[in-house]
């Protein structure tokens, strides 16, 4: 079955596309106080509007949530601890960059929340980053280094959390042994009841050389970004790296979705969206791709630029054709995040079927 997650928002959310005028979450700063605001202090926090978007991601059906990394937004740790606890059955996938402290480190956090939640933890690495955000987080990897650290970094993830020492033996020749150019680890594991817990499931993007053989090695799932020319020849390169290293590695996309009732209603959405950020330009649909995709997300504040804008129906058959093509793991995004994670749930996700077909268009079986 195809899994469908969605990316929570990490620097506020609201209506409107420019993202210093969201609201919620209190990035923009406080609301104008209005007969309907609470002014009590203690009554709302900025994490309750994310809390609301996770339950919402639940109660809509959607397998999980990822939490992305972002240098200037919350912190993906917190937000997916936070996440975990809040939920009974969602996925919470944590982006971090490997930087951010050793694979021992991580792995006895994650192991922790492992616990905490019954196994529903996941990572994703975000790998392929600028130098300025490097420098700010005093990280001197840089270029096609940072690939060759991030396998060191899940190898030895991988092997303390599979290999313990052995109680009262020390640590000279127990454990997991590493010895590499960023990581060493002598006598490495957990023991006791941190250990034989299931292993985040690994979660990589990135669209070069570099980013496909690390997924290849190394990932669970490969997330791709849709291009103009589609995603087929992406998820069939990543297909034959994961068969020549022996493995087998889930293709997935990040999509931006706008759906509606109705096509018209969709783009009636994204113009009043484009008006926001460009009012003097031409009309938002220049920039459509056919097959209701359209390349102006970006425009409008999402992390990705082509995404999906159509009735529930449109979007649902354009889903199923990415299905049909091999992809196994989809994460969604819109905002306002809380209405559109409802209307994914309520209206578009039950169309989708993943033999590669809507709903809709499958023969009816006949009644007496």
């Amino acid at each position: 079955m195809t899994e469908f997650l969605w990316r929570l928002p990490s620097r506020g959310d609201g209506r409107h596309a420019r993202p210093g005028a969201r609201n919620r979450g209190g990035f923009a700063g406080p609301p104008d106080p209005t007969v309907a605001t609470d002014l009590r202090p203690g009554r709302y926090g900025p994490f309750d509007d994310l809390a609301q978007v996770v339950l919402a991601a639940e109660l809509s059906g959607l397998d999980g949530v990822v939490a992305p990394y972002d240098p200037l937004g919350e912190e993906s740790w917190i937000v997916g601890g936070g996440a975990l606890r809040d939920t009974r059955h969602s996925t919470v996938v944590v982006e971090f960059q490997p930087a951010f402290g050793t694979p021992v480190y991580a792995a006895k956090i994650s192991a922790t929340l492992q616990r905490l939640s019954a196994g529903r933890l996941g990572w994703r690495l975000h790998v392929d980053t600028d130098d300025t955000d490097a420098r700010a987080r005093g990280d001197r990897v840089v270029g096609v280094d940072r690939y060759a650290r991030a396998a060191e970094f899940l190898t030895v993830a991988r092997g303390v959390w599979n290999e313990s020492p052995v109680a009262g033996a020390g640590f000279a020749g127990t454990g997991f042994e590493f010895a590499g150019e960023y990581f060493d680890v002598i006598g490495g594991g957990f023991r006791g009841i941190l250990s034989g817990l299931p292993f985040p499931t690994v979660y990589l993007s990135g669209d070069t050389d570099e980013a496909l053989e690390l997924s290849a090695r190394h990932g669970d799932v490969h997330l791709f970004a849709e291009t103009a020319d589609g995603v087929a020849d992406a998820v069939a390169a990543l297909r034959t790296r994961a068969e020549t290293a022996g493995r087998r590695v889930r293709a997935g996309l990040e999509l931006p979705v706008i759906a509606r009732e109705t096509e018209s209603e969709a783009w009636s959405r994204v113009e009043r969206q484009w008006a926001e950020v460009h009012p003097d330009s031409p009309v938002a649909r220049h920039l459509g791709l056919g097959g209701n995709r359209w390349a102006g997300f970006g425009e409008l504040g999402y992390d990705h630029p082509i995404g999906l804008v159509g009735s529930y129906q449109q979007v649902a058959a354009r889903i199923s054709e990415y299905i049909d093509a091999g992809i196994e793991s989809v994460v969604l995004v819109g905002h306002p995040h809380i209405e559109e994670v409802h209307r994914a749930g309520e209206h578009l996700l039950h169309l989708v079927d993943p033999a590669g077909r809507t709903l809709a268009e499958q023969p009816q079986e006949a009644t007496a």
